[in-house]
């Protein structure tokens, strides 16, 4: 763990990089401020991030723009039923050589670059939606015993449609617990969509007027490493995870609706989620305020609900704000040892 005290300077000049980027992305898409602030704290956390929503909310449009502010490679995959792992990964292809010999050269795929929207994702059947584990968990695709590293940042950005379900698979349990972010991408309100219209014919989007530098972005990634985690923060976050499994547990309606709770990888999630969210605000200790702005969308996707929620129309989000109600910022519960009189 990276124990090195922040600067004052330092925290000024990678927060200040930061808000810039996010001014920058919200000139370009207008009305989700808040989406896009979640957006550039999960690109920060260096986590993937899935984007739920119907088309034409700009789904796609975003990832391209933070990849131009970012200065970052893209890629994007429209999945459909009958893509290949190798239509993501890559392949070998016999090539002619030079001296008129032939052999196997590695062919990239769409993989090898820093940002891979996913188009779709749930269009693309289980197996081909699986290559992408290795990819998301070890930065890294092997192919034939061969283990060929992914160019760095790297992040899956994955996109799916919430209400079209023909030729659809749902993506696997194991696959969306690599997703540090699910984000539900709503349309804009009547002010911005005026705006819209009245500024942005055809729908075009105008150029960033900002751009980081590779050294810039390393610098915040690096930065982002010395914000201080309190041990009585780490301690809140241990709890809120454990308050989303049903056995043994205090609150009533996580025992009575919820089949499976979020694993370990979601409480790092929010602490790597809640340390960004620092940064923005240019602070460098993470506060309880932090980690309560990023528990939903960290635990949305990582909770599974059983028959009975359906029939009393609970949903995550519901059960989620329970939790954060129900669950003491400090805790006040003394050692168990300690006897008052």
């Amino acid at each position: 763990m990276n124990t090195e005290l922040i600067t004052k300077e330092d925290l000024d000049v990678a927060s200040g990089f930061i808000n810039q980027s996010l001014e920058a992305l919200n000139k370009i898409l207008l009305g989700h401020e808040a989406v896009h602030k979640l957006v550039i704290i999960g690109i920060i956390s260096r986590g993937h991030i899935l984007l739920e929503g119907l088309p034409g909310v700009g789904k796609t449009a975003m990832i391209k723009a933070i990849g131009d502010i970012m200065n970052l490679s893209f890629n994007r995959v429209q999945f459909t039923p009958d893509l290949m792992p190798a239509d993501i990964l890559g392949t070998n292809i016999l090539q002619e050589q030079e001296n008129g010999k032939r052999a196997m050269e590695f062919q990239k795929g769409p993989v090898f670059t820093n940002i891979m929207l996913a188009d779709e994702i749930n269009r693309a059947s289980p197996k081909t939606q699986s290559a992408l584990l290795e990819a998301m968990q070890e930065g890294s695709v092997t192919l034939l015993g061969k283990t060929r590293e992914l160019p760095k940042p790297f992040f899956v950005l994955a996109s799916q449609n919430p209400i079209e379900l023909e030729g659809t698979f749902p993506i696997p349990e194991a696959q969306l617990d690599r997703f540090l972010f699910k984000l539900n991408i709503k349309g804009v309100d009547s002010n911005a969509l005026s705006d819209i219209i009245s500024n942005r014919r055809r729908g075009e989007t105008p150029e960033a007027d900002f751009h980081l530098t590779e050294d810039n972005l390393n610098f915040i990634f690096d930065t982002m490493n010395k914000i201080y985690l309190p041990k009585a923060i780490s301690n809140y976050i241990a709890r809120l995870v454990t308050a989303t499994h049903p056995d043994e547990n205090q609150i009533d309606e996580v025992k009575d609706f919820v089949s499976f709770g979020a694993s370990p990888r979601a409480a790092i999630a929010i602490a790597e989620a809640a340390r960004a969210t620092a940064l923005i605000a240019n602070r460098p200790t993470v506060g309880f305020e932090d980690v309560n702005m990023v528990v939903q969308p960290v635990l949305n996707h990582r909770m599974i609900l059983n028959y009975k929620a359906k029939m009393e129309n609970m949903s995550v989000d519901d059960i989620i704000n329970i939790v954060l109600e129900r669950t003491e910022e400090v805790d006040l519960n003394l050692p168990k040892d300690i006897v008052v009189n």
